[in-house]
């Protein structure tokens, strides 16, 4: 199982990440932050939330700690926690991640070892074009800017990198910190690609065209024959999601 809990609550609680059922009623009024010594608190009405595990809602710069005090902000009457995507992050990294950094980073690693741009089709010629025009720029991104060099293979049977790749990957994973790794290793399976996960957690790419660079293949097929309602609906789940871990990445720079 993997150590991170993804952001969709319904994905979470099907590889048995549970949350407490018990509804929470709002009673505060303001949502903020102030700066602490170990970073910025979110603050509601004052006192201070807790993650799950009880550990104090503190993040490392005020625009990371903003974005979660915008989810409080926004609920209603009771908690919601699938609209609170951020939090989760947020409580992630603070009760778990912090945990686990080594097993986390291997995780993202050995998503580099089948990497979704690797895998090229063994036909349609125009589809083949498009991945090598689409997914060959980023390739050539992660050997220059990252010092990753991952070989492609033709069809779905697996081709294994090179060890001193996954052994980069995992390294840079680590040299993140907390918040940001948890953030990774939520882009990463989202996308199928350690490559685009690190290119959206640096603000190479956005979410959403990571996202569109990962799906390149299923794209193709719904141009020829459509797109139903259910995987539609699953797309505009996965780019809402694409999109907050682009925000995520970008408060944690700011």
């Amino acid at each position: 199982m993997s150590h991170i809990p993804p952001l969709d609550p319904n994905v979470a609680a099907r590889k048995g990440f549970r949350e407490s059922e018990e509804r929470i009623k709002r009673s505060w009024t303001v949502a903020d932050v102030s700066a602490d010594e170990g970073g910025w608190t979110v603050r509601l009405d004052g006192r201070t939330p807790k993650t799950p595990a009880g550990k104090t809602l503190t993040l490392p710069t005020e625009a990371a700690a903003r974005l979660v005090a915008e989810e409080w902000a926004a609920q209603g009457e009771f908690l919601v926690p699938g609209t609170m995507p951020a939090t989760r992050l947020a409580s992630t990294a603070i009760d778990r991640v912090s945990q686990t950094r080594e097993p986390v980073a291997a995780e993202i690693a050995a998503y580099a070892g089948s990497d979704v741009i690797c895998y090229l089709a063994e036909h349609p010629t125009s589809l083949i074009a498009r991945q090598q025009a689409e997914w060959g720029p980023w390739r050539d991104w992660a050997a220059r800017e990252l010092g990753v060099n991952l070989h492609t293979a033709e069809g779905i049977v697996h081709r294994a990198q090179p060890p001193e790749a996954l052994a980069r990957v995992k390294a840079l994973a680590l040299e993140l910190d907390d918040h940001a790794l948890t953030g990774l290793a939520t882009a990463v399976p989202l996308l199928g690609s350690a490559v685009l996960g690190l290119a959206v957690q640096r603000g190479a790419l956005s979410g959403e065209a990571a996202l569109d660079l990962s799906r390149l293949d299923e794209a193709f097929t719904e141009e020829r024959w459509g797109v139903d309602e259910e995987a539609a609906a699953r797309v505009a789940a996965h780019r809402a999601e694409a999109t907050l871990l682009q925000r995520w990445f970008e408060a944690l720079r700011a």
